[in-house]
């Protein structure tokens, strides 16, 4: 390991390599950071005798002072080799033995005051600031600005009247009568599984026995559409998502006939569906279904009777060349059909427009 004489050498060879106006003004340099280094350290010595007599502790606990550092040759040698490094215009190729960490000097170098960093702020409150790389938006609703938007979602959207005694029913008569309606309309509109092509099964048993024989022969006669049930056809369609708007409402009246009296309920509600063909998201559309009805709440045999009547729905955008109760939505990309919709067309979320006949020409939803 090289000493004294040998370290002057190396430091002659690198000098030698600067010119004399250079080294000049290295050296000038040299002995004003020496002289700012004592200044520096009278100011430390006395800051250090204060706070031992008061006793502060700065903050942290405990006071510790630094060892003053011996100034020598070893200063002025790093100035020379700063300066040939950052002096603009100066190139200095060294040797690779002149920088080698083997040398060893005969005073201790003063350590390079590191530069001022500013606080650093708190790494989960910067990425809780800036987005992540690769995030993506939240996914914007399919109902997102239509009338839509601001439905009620699922049965939520069946408001009922408030019950009251009427029709020769009792006043729990009716609103238990109200509970089993809004059952009916939830398993008739909202059953996923049956809106999508399935077997009814939960509206079929919330029927009286003798409208649950006609509901199921009905069925069978017509190879699986079901009265009073929206149905899309099978393969035709999947939810995009599990969230079904609907809005409406329900009005309580009376009714008599040549057999029996109670209480009739009148059903207006739009239900509107976000569907896509399966397996392909980008082909999401609204489908607009418009139930319209009427139940009758009666007793009968000493018990509560809630029957469906002229209970129907249209829908849009659907195909008009079917005519199998199921509905078979149109895509944008749907071919277009044989049948053509007739009549002006209207605004499907009008809630009180009149049934259309036929396959009727409809706004867009």
């Amino acid at each position: 390991m090289p000493h004294g004489d040998d370290l002057d050498a190396r430091f002659n060879e690198l000098v030698a390599q600067i010119d004399e106006e250079q080294q000049r003004r290295m050296r000038a340099a040299a002995v004003k950071g020496a002289k700012e280094q004592r200044r520096t350290d009278r100011l430390a010595r006395r800051e250090s005798r204060s706070a031992r007599l008061s006793g502060e502790s700065g903050g942290h606990g405990d006071y510790r002072s630094e060892p003053r550092q011996r100034i020598g040759r070893a200063w002025i040698a790093m100035a020379v080799i700063t300066s040939l490094i950052t002096t603009a215009g100066v190139i200095v190729t060294f040797r690779p033995d002149l920088l080698t960490s083997g040398v060893v000097v005969d005073d201790p170098p003063v350590p390079i005051a590191e530069p001022a960093v500013e606080p650093a702020g708190n790494p989960a409150d910067e990425a809780a600031e800036e987005p992540t790389e690769g995030a993506s938006e939240e996914p914007t609703s399919p109902f997102a600005g239509s009338p839509a938007e601001k439905y009620a979602e699922g049965a939520a959207g069946f408001a009922m009247p408030e019950a009251k005694a009427l029709g020769g029913l009792s006043k729990k008569d009716v609103a238990k009568g109200l509970k089993l309606t809004r059952e009916l309309m939830a398993a008739a509109f909202l059953d996923k599984k049956a809106v999508l092509g399935g077997k009814p099964s939960a509206f079929s048993k919330l029927l009286s026995p003798d409208q649950r024989d006609w509901f199921l022969r009905d069925m069978k006669k017509h190879k699986g559409s079901a009265a009073f049930v929206i149905q899309f056809a099978k393969g035709t369609a999947e939810f995009s998502t599990d969230v079904i708007k609907v809005h409406g409402r329900v009005k309580l009246g009376t009714f008599k006939d040549r057999w029996r009296r109670g209480v009739e309920l009148k059903l207006n509600h739009i239900v509107v569906y976000a569907v896509h063909r399966p397996g392909r998201p980008d082909t999401t559309i609204r489908v607009v279904a418009h139930p319209k009805g009427r139940v009758l709440l009666y007793r009968e045999e000493g018990r509560l009777v809630a029957w469906p009547l002229r209970w129907g729905a249209s829908s849009t955008p659907a195909s008009c060349d079917t005519r199998d109760g199921f509905i078979h939505p149109e895509y944008e990309d749907s071919p277009r059909g044989t049948v053509a919709p007739t009549g002006p067309p209207t605004d499907p979320y009008e809630l009180e427009r009149d049934e259309p006949k036929g396959c009727a020409a409809s706004k867009g939803t």
